[in-house]
């Protein structure tokens, strides 16, 4: 099934800029405006950047133009007449409002799917546990039913295009995972084209940190912060980098991964094979099993009592444990903290961010946590680092990673 794009640089820009609400013509020629350039001076090239975030300039008829076109490419379309400002009243133009897309959340242990409009916004968001250790054929088959689900609701008759997250190292140019540590069976499986070819539209694939960070610069706290880090712990540990509005992948698309940092050499062995990696120590499934040998050392009563009732604890016990008081139970909490503040606490003194969001399931465990990593960072990194350094929870939970898988493939959509 076709979908139309921009067919320039001018319009894919402008798309961008209407991807955060309607505009009126007027305010698009502000931003759009071309320098008064000095006779006889040099014209200067747009930069590298130019038709991603900062669009290239365009006189006020090749703007109309522009948006012009993109109203018969049904990409556009009026939105009434702007307030006025002194004078002729100026037309608004926003974003089609047939336009969808699906944000595709892989998690270790469940799945998410949501359908927005073009500006992002959710319309509708449907999730279910799903083990992904169970392999692609099994997960995408859910994937795809639960698509359907949003698809019969009423929510899309078309999909303009879909962005998917995994955990684990992807290929970006590929599409495909590569060699993930807790994804048997999906090292280097088709999973973009899959999704692409059963859904009939567009398809990008990236880790599921990295689009937490595009949920979190589009809809989160980051909105206004060119130069972040995000701090995904749950099953696994990662980090999603955004350099000047932008995620950072790296060489190879493996930046980032910092729960395979040694932090012990002497320590526990973890998923990827190497021995004292911070995940083996506080990853979920570290948590969880640590619980569980304070249950049975008799340290804890509430998870003791918790393990006789359910035969297995997780990272949400240790958070109700600990709400309660239990004073093992905050130990843990506050080991696993130190050990990813003296990871972050690096990271902070090397990339000097503007902030840093803690997310993920097990960085629901709260305050307790987020006081921890905190101390541990401005204590061990450098003064000039963390002066007015913000370290705080997401406020979007389970939305960050299908908004930004939403954006992830809206990048791709609204490019030339």
């Amino acid at each position: 099934m076709k979908t139309n794009r921009p067919e320039n640089a001018h319009q894919a820009a402008l798309l961008r800029l209407l991807r955060d609400g309607p505009r009126s013509r007027a305010e698009l020629a502000d931003l759009t405006a071309e320098p008064a350039t000095p006779a006889g001076a040099p014209v200067t090239p747009p930069p590298p950047g130019a038709a991603f975030g900062h669009p290239w300039r365009m006189s006020r008829s090749k703007l109309n133009a522009e948006l012009d076109r993109l109203v018969e490419l049904g990409l556009a379309e009026p939105d009434g007449l702007a307030a006025s400002r002194g004078g002729r009243r100026s037309s608004r133009v926003r974003l089609s409002h047939a336009t969808r897309f699906a944000g595709i959340d892989i998690g270790a242990t469940s799945v998410d799917v949501a359908v927005t409009d073009g500006e992002l916004r959710v319309l509708g968001h449907v999730s279910e546990p799903c083990d992904v250790r169970l392999g692609p054929a099994h997960v995408l088959d859910r994937v795809l039913t639960l698509a359907g689900k949003l698809k019969e609701q009423g929510l899309f008759t078309q999909l303009h295009g879909t962005g998917i997250g995994v955990p684990g190292p992807v290929s970006f140019a590929e599409g495909v995972p590569v060699v993930p540590p807790i994804m048997p069976g999906w090292d280097r499986y088709p999973v973009r084209e899959t999704v692409s070819q059963e859904l009939g539209c567009p398809a990008m694939l990236d880790n599921d940190v990295n689009i937490m960070a595009l949920g979190e610069l589009h809809a989160g706290l980051a909105r206004q912060v060119d130069d972040f880090l995000l701090v995904k712990i749950g099953t696994g540990i990662g980090c999603g980098i955004v350099v000047d509005g932008k995620i950072y992948r790296g060489v190879s698309g493996s930046a980032g991964d910092i729960g395979h940092i040694r932090v012990d050499e002497l320590g526990p062995v973890c998923a990827c094979g190497n021995t004292g990696c911070l995940e083996a120590y506080f990853g979920g499934a570290a948590l969880a099993g640590q619980a569980q040998a304070a249950a049975r050392a008799g340290a804890s009563p509430y998870l003791a009592e918790r393990l006789a009732t359910a035969g297995a604890l997780s990272a949400e016990d240790v958070a109700a444990a600990a709400a309660q008081g239990d004073v093992a139970a905050i130990q843990l909490i506050r080991d696993g903290g130190q050990r990813v503040g003296q990871v972050l606490a690096g990271l902070v003194s090397f990339f000097n961010p503007g902030l840093v969001i803690i997310a993920g399931g097990v960085a629901r465990l709260g305050h307790v946590l987020l006081a921890e990593i905190r101390s541990v960072v401005y204590r061990r990194s450098l003064p000039l680092a963390t002066g007015n350094l913000p370290i705080v929870l997401s406020e979007l939970e389970d939305a960050a990673g299908v908004v930004g898988a939403a954006r992830l493939i809206s990048d791709h959509v609204y490019s030339a």
